[in-house]
């Protein structure tokens, strides 16, 4: 095959990779998942070196997050929706940092690193805090509402030590929208109202149906 044959093959190529939007930089929406994909990764991979699964902490996965985190902190052009996304996810991560660096100051301290762990959970958790309320109308099409209901009650349950291994999006959002449906039929109410609290150093998750005001 001949130079020329050659050119003409990766120009083609070239032509179809942007015909294709494989150049096209991800979307804030599309950075913002990986971004909650990676601190949710962050996490676990912090749990195998606390555990003693790993020799080192993931630094290099933190850095990543952090790196991301300023970046999409910088981004003007985010709306008012994102940037309510954006803030969520960098007060989750704020929160498992603080965790994290407590739970090092105790390994290094030569004491228990689950036992620093609990120990830092459970004063996080008895700090005074307002309860976080959320409404739902429809809860199978308002999904930035139980998204943000999930955040708050992760986080919560991250203070108090809690587990969340068995908390996924997908199964969660399912569960509210049945329990939404079934309150506002057997209560014969509008919207049902959902509450996240920490009470004694654990979380208390609980939901009421109420009308809409006039």
């Amino acid at each position: 095959m001949g130079i020329r044959d050659n050119k003409l093959i990766r120009s083609a190529q070239l032509r179809t990779k942007h015909l294709t939007g494989a150049d096209v930089p991800p979307s804030i929406d599309d950075q913002l998942t990986r971004l909650e994909d990676d601190i949710r990764r962050l996490k676990i991979e912090f749990d195998i070196y606390f555990n003693g699964g790993a020799r080192r902490p993931p630094y290099d996965t933190r850095n990543r997050v952090e790196t991301m985190i300023k970046r999409l902190g910088d981004d003007r052009t985010l709306t008012f929706a994102q940037r309510y996304r954006y803030n969520t996810l960098a007060s989750r991560y704020t929160a498992f940092r603080e965790m994290w660096r407590r739970t090092m100051q105790g390994r290094e301290e030569g004491r228990d690193a689950v036992s620093a762990a609990r120990a830092a959970a459970h004063a996080e958790a008895i700090r005074e805090s307002a309860p976080s309320i959320f409404v739902c109308d429809n809860a199978y099409m308002d999904v930035e509402t139980v998204r943000n209901l999930f955040d708050a009650l992760i986080e919560a349950k991250m203070k108090c030590g809690e587990s969340t291994e068995d908390l996924s999006f997908p199964r969660f959002h399912h569960l509210i929208a049945v329990k939404t449906d079934n309150l506002k039929e057997r209560l014969s109410c509008e919207r049902v109202r959902f509450s996240v609290d920490i009470s004694d150093g654990r979380v208390q998750f609980k939901a009421r149906g109420e009308d809409k005001e006039e």
